[in-house]
C-alpha cells in the first residue's frame, strides 16, 4: 500500500492564492508510483474541502463552483486519528470517515494561520507526521521581530530596527516617531511583523511617509517593525533543506526588483506565459557573487535555520550592502513560495526528490518524537 500524503493549502491568509499555486506545483511533483496524494483546500473562511477538482488551477476562477465538486471535511483533534471525516455526512453516522487515512501531511500554507505555527499546532495535537517547521519554529520564523531578536542573540547580523504594536502607535505616535528618527534616521522600511510576499511593506524617506506606511501596515498586523534601509542593497536568497542538526544549503539566487522593494508583482507576476508562483519571478541563478561571499551567505542561511530550530525546506533572504559588503539576514520563509524547488533543481535535487526528502524528514522527526517521554505516572490523586 502506498503512503498517502495530505497536502494542505489555501488558508485564511493574504497569501492564499500563492499557496494554491505552490501546492499545485508540489502535488504535480510527487512521485505517484510511490505515494498517493490527497489535496485539502482551506478556504478563506477556514473550511476544509477535498476532491480531484482541486487539482486543476483553472477551477479556482470560480470558487463556489469548485467547492460544489468537492467534499467538505475535517480531522478530529484526537491523538493518533489520522482520518478525514465528512463535515456533513449522509445517513445516521455523526463521524463518518471518507475511508481516507493520511500518513503524512505536507503543509503548503503561506502566511498567517498556516505558516505561523497555528496549523502546525493542530497537527502536533493529532500526532500525525508532517513536513516543515514545528509550532515554535514556525511562530518564531514568521514573526520578524521575534526572529531578529533570536538571530541577534546568536551573533547573526541583522539591520537595526525598532518595533511597536498598533495600539502603541495610535496612543503614543509622536514618541514612536521620535524614537524611530533618533535610532534609525531615514530612509526606513516599514513592515507588518507577520506577513510575507511583500504585502503591507513600504519605504519611508521622511516623517510624512513614515506615518503613511505605518498606518498602512496596521491594516494587516498588530505588531509593526521599522528597519534601517540599506540603500545600495543587493537581495540574495538561499534555501536550506533538512533539520536543525543536519542540513544542506542550495545555490544562491538574486531576485530582480522593479522598485526599491521587491514587490508582490515582482515575486509572482514577473514570469512568462505558463509560469506561475515564486519561480516565475525574474532572477539570476546562481547569483553572480565572489566565492567567499557565496560561502558566507550559505553559512548564515544555515545558521539561521539552525538557531530557529527549523525543519523541512526554508528560504533565507539576505541583504548585501554594496557600499560596505556587509551581509545581513533579512528574514526566513519557513514555507517558501514554490517550496524553492527551482533553487534545489539548480543545486541538483529534482522537485520529485525534494518532495520525497520532505516526506522522509516528516517520518524521521515523528519517530524521534515517539522516543521522548511526554507523561509519567504519579500517585498525586491518592
Amino acid at each position: 500500500m502506498k503512503t498517502n500524503i495530505g497536502v494542505f493549502f489555501g488558508g485564511r491568509s493574504t497569501e492564499h492564492e500563492i499557496s494554491v499555486i505552490s501546492a499545485n506545483q508540489a502535488i504535480n511533483a510527487i512521485n505517484r508510483d510511490k505515494y498517493d496524494v490527497t489535496p485539502i483546500y482551506i478556504t478563506k473562511e477556514g473550511r476544509w474541502f477535498t476532491g480531484n477538482a482541486l487539482l486543476d488551477l483553472k477551477n479556482y476562477r470560480d470558487i463556489p463552483a469548485l467547492l460544489r465538486q468537492c467534499e467538505e471535511v475535517y480531522m478530529r483533534p484526537v491523538y493518533g486519528d489520522y482520518n478525514l471525516y465528512y463535515t456533513n455526512p449522509k445517513g445516521v453516522f455523526k463521524n463518518k470517515s471518507l475511508d481516507c487515512r493520511l500518513d503524512i501531511v505536507i503543509p503548503v500554507l503561506h502566511g498567517a494561520n498556516g505558516e505561523d505555527g497555528t496549523f502546525e499546532g493542530i497537527l502536533d495535537s493529532i500526532g500525525i507526521p508532517y513536513a516543515g517547521c514545528d509550532t515554535l519554529a514556525s511562530a518564531n520564523g514568521m514573526d520578524k521581530i521575534t526572529m531578529k531578536m533570536i538571530l541577534r542573540e546568536n551573533d547573526i547580523p541583522v539591520v537595526d530596527y525598532v518595533w511597536f504594536t498598533d495600539r502603541q502607535w495610535f496612543a503614543d505616535r509622536d514618541r514612536l516617531i521620535a524614537k524611530t528618527e533618533s535610532s534609525l534616521g531615514y530612509p526606513v522600511i516599514v513592515k507588518p511583523a507577520n506577513l510575507g510576499s511583500s504585502i503591507g511593506i513600504g519605504c519611508a524617506r521622511n516623517r510624512e511617509e513614515l506615518i503613511e506606511k505605518v498606518e498602512d501596515a496596521t491594516r494587516y498586523a498588530s505588531r509593526i517593525i521599522v528597519e534601517h534601509m540599506v540603500e545600495q542593497l543587493q537581495e540574495i536568497n538561499c534555501s536550506v533543506l533538512g533539520d536543525c542538526d543536519e542540513y544542506e544549503t542550495s545555490v544562491l539566487e538574486e531576485p530582480i526588483k522593479s522598485t526599491d522593494i521587491l514587490s508582490y508583482t515582482d515575486k509572482y507576476m514577473g514570469g512568462t506565459k505558463g509560469t506561475k508562483g515564486m519561480q516565475a519571478s525574474a532572477k539570476k541563478i546562481p547569483a553572480d557573487l565572489p566565492a567567499d561571499m557565496t560561502a558566507e551567505i550559505q553559512r548564515l542561511a544555515g545558521e539561521t535555520f539552525r538557531v530557529l530550530s527549523c525543519h523541512g525546506v526554508s528560504r533565507v533572504d539576505v541583504i548585501v550592502d554594496r557600499a560596505t559588503s556587509k551581509i545581513y539576514v533579512n528574514e526566513i520563509n519557513t514555507i517558501p513560495g514554490s517550496l524553492s524547488f527551482y533553487l534545489w533543481e539548480a543545486t541538483g535535487v529534482s522537485f520529485d526528490k525534494l518532495m520525497d526528502r520532505l516526506a522522509g524528514l516528516a517520518i524521521k522527526r515523528n519517530t524521534r518524537r515517539g522516543q521522548k517521554t511526554f507523561s509519567f505516572s504519579q500517585n498525586i490523586f491518592a
